[in-house]
């Protein structure tokens, strides 16, 4: 549990909450051939940082925000919940990508009984 406090904390960046974050959930359907653009806009690499997490079941990440950066997960194996604070739980599973705007307090939880590993992307978005 130690690696992955050190991981919370090195992307925890406080900021203030949005009244209604556009959350977007996208299904990956390998048969789909069509170009889906998450982010706009051209590569920012002096603010894209991704990562593995791997959160046991029943753990959290903590809540937090990225701040001025939006975020997207990529989850590989597991489920779990993005949970944002007034809107019901996102679900975090293979298949589905979440992204979650700048300024937003979220929490990552897995859910189910097996670690929930996930890539995490943020870039600024202002």
């Amino acid at each position: 549990m130690r690696p992955l406090f050190f991981l919370c904390l090195a992307w925890l960046v406080c900021g203030a909450a949005v009244a209604e974050p556009q959350v977007k959930v996208v299904p990956l359907d390998p048969g789909d051939k069509s170009y889906l653009p998450l982010l706009q806009g051209p590569p920012e690499t002096k603010s894209f940082h991704s990562g593995l997490v791997i959160l046991a079941p029943g753990h959290a990440v903590g809540v937090h925000t990225t701040g001025a950066n939006e975020e997207m997960l990529i989850p590989l194996d597991g489920e779990g919940e993005l949970r944002i604070a007034g809107r019901a739980p996102i679900p975090i599973k293979p298949g589905l990508i979440t992204y979650t705007p700048s300024h937003t307090v979220h929490n990552v939880v897995n859910t189910g009984s097996v670690p929930l590993r996930y890539i995490y992307i943020t870039a600024k978005a202002e």
